[in-house]
């Protein structure tokens, strides 16, 4: 793929990885590494952490949709190789949290998912992006679990 067009985005907003989606991927072990490859990406970069770890669900058994959320990933990762974590020398002068969550973002379990990332001065420190151990009954009460967590 080292002459693909790149994606402006890592993973497709309007569609949502499901375990029952199309037909299963003819090379698993092939599906498996390339995610695998991935994982070790999100060290040090952030912004591809919850899409990785979505497509990595799937890879007792991995499906065409599945592949193409991975080869999407890749297109993206290509488009963005000066992307990444960067530590800067300055004063950190500011202590900063953000946090959002998506209520029952998951469609097969109906469970929410939420994230956060912290900031000191200008350099991210912290962050976290994963789906929540119990169902919420509303987004108010799911942003509320994303913030306890």
């Amino acid at each position: 793929m080292s002459s693909c067009r790149p994606s402006a985005t890592p993973v497709d907003t309007k569609s949502k990885l499901s375990a029952s989606s199309g037909k299963p991927y003819t090379n698993p072990s092939h599906y498996r590494s390339l995610a695998e490859a991935l994982q070790y990406l999100t060290f040090t970069r952030p912004d591809i952490s919850y899409v990785v770890q979505q497509v990595c669900l799937f890879m007792h058994d991995p499906r065409e949709s599945h592949f193409a959320a991975l080869k999407r990933i890749i297109r993206y990762v290509k488009g963005t190789l000066d992307f990444g974590l960067h530590l800067y020398s300055s004063a950190p002068t500011k202590f900063l949290s953000y946090t959002d969550a998506v209520w029952a973002g998951c469609p097969d379990t109906r469970r929410s998912t939420s994230g956060y990332c912290v900031f000191l001065g200008d350099n991210l420190i912290s962050w976290s992006a994963k789906r929540q151990a119990t169902l919420s009954r509303s987004s108010a009460e799911a942003e509320y679990r994303g913030v306890a967590c």
